[in-house]
């Protein structure tokens, strides 16, 4: 288990207009406490590797800096969306565990 684990809240919204594509946006404090941590070792675009679970679903992802949004991004899933009754717009509490 990783040491690096953080619950909050944040609001789902869409990429761009025309896009599928979710995101929600990782809180700054957090999403610098992973950068200072796993930064220089990320993967192709920035990624890194976590865990997460939103309600009763849990995947796992990458997550991936962006600096439009001042942190890290964590894309979510149609099926996530879905089977949580979410979209965007909608503000989900977050369990990510970097792996």
């Amino acid at each position: 288990m990783s040491d690096l684990q953080y619950t909050f809240s944040a609001m789902l919204w869409r990429w761009s207009a025309n896009a599928s594509w979710v995101f929600l946006t990782v809180p700054a404090a957090a999403s610098d406490e992973i950068d200072d941590r796993y930064g220089g070792a990320a993967g192709g675009f920035g990624a890194i590797k976590v865990k997460v679970r939103i309600g009763t679903s849990a995947w796992r992802t990458s997550i991936f800096p962006s600096t439009a949004h001042g942190g890290y991004v964590l894309p979510v899933k149609k099926a996530v969306r879905s089977a949580e009754g979410v979209d965007v717009e909608d503000e989900v509490t977050v369990l990510l565990e970097v792996i």
